[in-house]
């Protein structure tokens, strides 16, 4: 134990875990409250935000406007274009990133921020639409709104009933109920998902193909039927690969052979030195298109239980090779 740290009293334990507890349970019973109170209003702003011609604009101040950034979020990685624009700013200068035709949703558990309310009036000129989410239908904000929902909580899990914790919970919740709702409606699938993560797991997996990470040209290993065995080895080593095509002069592939092809014939016994690589090769290896998505490579190495593919063109010729170190250094497995 370090001298700057404390050991907490047996009583200070139990009442943080206390504590901990009916704070999970409040803001449970806080998304649960949301669940029941859901609407006509929250089906109206789904459609007014599918029928967007311009963009969702979330805005909140303080634990609200934290919570806005990760809605905005959300929605612009799930298909309805969307971005965080800060209600102080907005008032010096960043009020010309909202257009007529976008649509704001404003979130305040008060509805009383100053922040925003100044800004209504103007918004209200420019023809802006309006959603706010908020925990009092009586409030300037939702009295200014075109549709409130409302996101009430009976109560914080602060102690105090002072700093946002349940309520924040509860904006969130309604912020993620939206956007899977949308989702579902613009028939959003695991591949436009990608398109807006191709950084993460899932992008590289659904965007990145076989020839985004094959080796081609004079990387990949190839010999004629008729070149020698010695050849053969002289490719392989050279390449690195682990295999070497064998193809006949179109290009089309005749075999491979691999190092384990190689330990199982020295392990016979047999004398290789005048055999050609038509004669030691495996005929019919495994290939795959070079426009197949490079996964597809992985799901076939996995079930035919090989390190190496070859790769064919639209025509069927080899173009291409790749192993398994070539994905994982793509990060596809």
């Amino acid at each position: 134990m370090t001298p700057q740290s404390k050991r907490l009293p047996a009583f200070a334990a139990e009442q943080a875990i206390r504590l901990a507890r009916e704070t999970l349970d409040i803001e449970a019973a806080a998304v649960l409250g949301l669940r029941r109170n859901l609407g006509t209003s929250f089906a109206q702003a789904v459609e007014m935000m599918l029928g967007l011609s311009g963009r969702v604009v979330v805005m909140g101040m303080g634990k609200s406007g934290h919570i806005g950034r990760k809605i905005s979020a959300t929605l612009a990685s799930t298909g309805t274009p969307a971005m965080f624009v800060h209600p102080a700013e907005a008032s010096h200068g960043d009020l010309g990133m909202i257009q007529p035709d976008d649509l704001v949703l404003a979130i305040s558990n008060s509805g009383e921020s100053e922040e925003l309310t100044s800004i209504l009036p103007v918004l209200k000129r420019m023809g802006t639409r309006l959603i706010a989410m908020t925990g009092r239908a009586d409030s300037t904000l939702a009295q200014h709104a075109d549709l409130f929902l409302d996101c009430a909580v009976e109560k914080e899990a602060c102690p105090l009933n002072l700093a946002p914790t349940a309520s924040t919970t509860a904006q969130l919740a309604l912020g993620d109920a939206l956007a899977v709702a949308l989702l579902d409606a613009r028939g959003f699938k695991a591949e436009d998902f990608a398109r807006s993560h191709p950084g993460g797991a899932l992008g590289r997996k659904l965007l990145t193909h076989v020839s985004d990470v094959m080796r081609s040209g004079e990387a990949v290993p190839r010999v004629a039927g008729h070149a020698s065995f010695s050849d053969l080895m002289r490719e392989m080593s050279s390449k690195g690969l682990g295999a070497a095509a064998v193809v006949d002069e179109a290009g089309q592939v005749l075999g491979i052979f691999t190092d384990g092809d190689l330990r199982r014939l020295v392990e016979k016994g047999i004398d290789l030195r005048g055999l050609s690589a038509q004669q030691v090769m495996h005929p019919k290896p495994s290939t795959i298109a070079s426009n197949a998505l490079a996964v597809e490579a992985a799901e076939l190495m996995e079930l035919r239980c090989i390190t190496s593919v070859l790769v064919l063109n639209e025509n069927g010729q080899l173009c291409g090779a790749l192993n398994s170190n070539d994905l994982m250094r793509a990060k596809v497995i």
